[in-house]
């Protein structure tokens, strides 16, 4: 290294140890500034602290009475101390918690917040400051404040405020606030005129009906302060007795005390209804509410219902059939004279009593009990049932029975048309015996089947004609609760004229010798697909070549045609499929009938072929259709079975010999 070098190196190094130095005297400068800047912040501490211990005891007695929220803070925001009050309703754990109250503030307050705090800073108070805090807690408040600085010697030093937690009073005030919107909507358009007045008999509050009832032109808000003193004179001139209608007013306004359901006549016929109801406040008459009902249509209604109720009430009583109306509870409403027949039992025996109770015995009132629920639903049924009358003789009714509702569509209770088929049940059980001996005489009973059809029958229709002649006679007088029921008795009828065919035809199969001629169940298939109603999303499909049988055609196929139409009826699918499949044995055809549709529970497999037990309340099944199924096989000594869930679709199998 040369001697130029060498004296360059000396001189960078002597630069560096001086710039050394000087960095470290600035160091040290800066040094004994920041312990200055301690000393005197400390103090300043030290002196705010002794300013609070200062006027501790006069705070104390504050920050022990207060019931609000009681907060000090530094002029950064700091908390210097707070209440019990404020712990609870900032959500802190303990008064002695470090934190910047700003930090309370929600998102969207920040710069509100801010530019409060410097205003408070500026003016030294605040008042009436609302503001959306998230507590510690992080539960959404609505507060109020009012806030002030605190000064030592001219010099603000803190801040003090009080915190109001309003957002329950906020929520109430917006709801009363809705509430009495939603109240003034509803009294202007209320169908009842209101008329509210004060104690000087000034309008308070009117609506449309009321200018409507009395022909005021002008809208209700306008009414609000007119002087009613003499209204009354102004309008008894619409009224039939007007000097009634103004001393009745003088005299309730007088006396002060509640009047309901007045009736005044107008002179175009309108029967209004008026009640008049004072307002004390504290014992002190505030004023008065007049409402007014037009009850025209009401009057008239009564005088026409009990007109109409005297008619219907004679052709109740004199039905040949059962009809009964009860209450949700069972408890009996009404009879007619047929039912009283039946039953042995006058009607005053009979009203207010349970039905069940009377005639029924625990185990056929478990039957009642699960029809109730059903009915309890909305759904109509017919159902068969062992009874006892007065005498304690034991009979069989058909019971068809729905749902009773109110103008409201309310459910209120059932009504009940009851058939006594004894003497039905009684060739049923006859007939049985004699299929089982071979004993029975075909002519006999189907000469008896007949008349008992066309005896039943008769009534039916003869019942189905005088409704409709009573709601041709009575068209538009009925009520909605008149009309319903006269469709209820409608519909039982039909049922039951159904139910009597059904019946017919159950005991007409097998009256004969079965024919013996060949069948091509094909053509059988086709023709009923022709016939039958199929909804479009129902297919029925045929698996295999149906065979060529002998036998009745007719027979055979009232056969396929109950079997096809049960699944057409029952299925509850956006696609319904009914397929009809054949598998051929050594001396039998074995035929299977399967649908998508609702199911059979196991429990009933081995009743739905007896007669009259029926799974379902529709108008079309009558609890016959499967009955006449079995007995069609039981013609042709086949056999006939199902295999079935509740919601997984049913297969109906049967044979028929070769």
């Amino acid at each position: 290294m040369s001697q130029d070098q060498i004296d360059m190196l000396k001189r960078a190094l002597a630069r560096e140890k001086a710039a050394r130095k000087q960095a470290e005297k600035i160091l040290e400068d800066k040094a004994a500034e920041l312990y200055e800047a301690k000393q005197k912040l400390e103090k300043s501490y030290l002196e705010l602290e002794a300013l609070l211990d200062k006027t501790d005891s006069q705070l104390q007695g504050v920050f022990e009475n207060i019931v609000d929220a009681y907060v000090i803070i530094d002029l950064q925001g700091d908390i210097l101390k707070m209440n019990e009050a404020a712990v609870d309703m900032l959500g802190f754990d303990d008064a002695k918690e470090n934190f910047n109250l700003m930090k309370l503030a929600a998102p969207k307050e920040t710069k509100r917040v801010a530019d409060s705090f410097r205003s408070l800073l500026e003016k030294g108070s605040i008042t009436d400051f609302f503001l959306n805090i998230i507590t510690r807690k992080n539960e959404s408040k609505l507060v109020h404040v009012n806030a002030s600085v605190i000064y030592d010697k001219g010099i603000p030093v803190a801040a003090q405020g009080i915190v109001r937690d309003i957002t329950i009073a906020k929520q109430n005030e917006e709801q009363l606030i809705e509430s009495e919107n939603r109240l003034s909507t509803l009294i202007l358009n209320l169908d009842s005129g209101v008329l509210l007045e004060d104690e000087n008999r000034k309008i308070v509050l009117t609506n449309k009906k009321f200018c409507e009832l009395f022909g005021i032109p002008i809208s209700p808000e306008l009414m609000v302060g007119q002087d009613c003193s003499n209204a009354a004179e102004q309008s008894k001139t619409l009224f039939v007795d007007a000097e009634k209608f103004i001393s009745k007013i003088n005299e309730t306004l007088k006396n002060r005390k509640t009047v309901l359901g007045d009736e005044l006549k107008m002179l175009d016929g309108k029967i209004l209804e008026r009640d008049y109801i004072p307002i004390f406040k504290n014992n002190i008459y505030k004023g008065h509410l007049w409402s007014y009902r037009d009850v025209t249509l009401k009057r008239n209604y009564h005088q026409s219902l009990e007109a109409q109720r005297q008619k219907y009430s004679n052709i109740i009583a004199n039905m040949n059939l059962g009809l009964v109306e009860a209450d949700n509870d069972g408890k009996i409403l009404m009879i007619n004279q047929s039912f009283s027949e039946m039953s042995g039992y006058s009607e005053e025996e009979l009203i207010g009593k349970t039905g069940k109770e009377l005639f029924l015995t625990e185990e056929n009132a478990e039957v009642i009990e699960t029809k109730d629920v059903k009915r309890h639903k909305g759904e109509s049924h017919s159902y068969e049932i062992k009874v006892k009358n007065k005498s304690n003789e034991d009979r069989h009714w058909l019971i068809s029975g729905a749902p009773n509702y109110n103008l409201n569509g309310e459910l209120v209770g059932a009504i009940g048309v009851h058939l006594d088929i004894t003497e039905i049940k009684k060739l049923e059980l006859q007939k049985e015996k004699l299929l089982v001996k071979l004993e029975k005489s075909n002519d006999e009973l189907q000469e008896y089947a007949h008349i008992v059809s066309h005896d039943l029958k008769s009534p039916l229709r003869g019942i189905d004609a005088l409704v409709n002649w009573i709601k041709e006679d009575n068209k538009g007088k009925l009520d909605a609760v008149s009309i319903q029921n006269f469709e209820l008795i409608e519909t039982t009828l039909e049922k039951m004229e159904q139910l009597i065919s059904d019946i017919l035809l159950y005991s007409s199969i097998g009256s004969e010798a079965p024919e013996k001629e060949p069948v091509d169940l094909n053509d059988v298939v086709s023709e009923l697909k022709t016939i039958l109603f199929v909804p479009e999303h129902i297919s029925i499909n045929v698996l295999n070549k149906l065979p060529i049988v002998k036998g009745d055609k007719t027979k055979l196929k009232q056969l396929f045609q109950n079997l096809i139409s049960n699944g057409v009826k029952f299925n509850d699918k956006e696609r319904g499929i009914i397929e009809i499949d054949v598998l051929e044995q050594k001396s039998f055809y074995q035929f299977s009938i399967k649908d998508n549709g609702v199911g059979i529970e196991k429990e009933y497999h081995d009743k739905i072929f007896k007669i009259f037990h029926s799974l379902n309340t529709s108008k079309e099944s009558t609890g016959i259709g499967l009955s006449i199924v079995k007995k069609i096989i039981d013609l042709y000594k086949g056999e006939i079975w199902i295999d079935s869930e509740a919601g997984n679709g049913t297969t109906f199998y049967f044979t028929l010999k070769k």
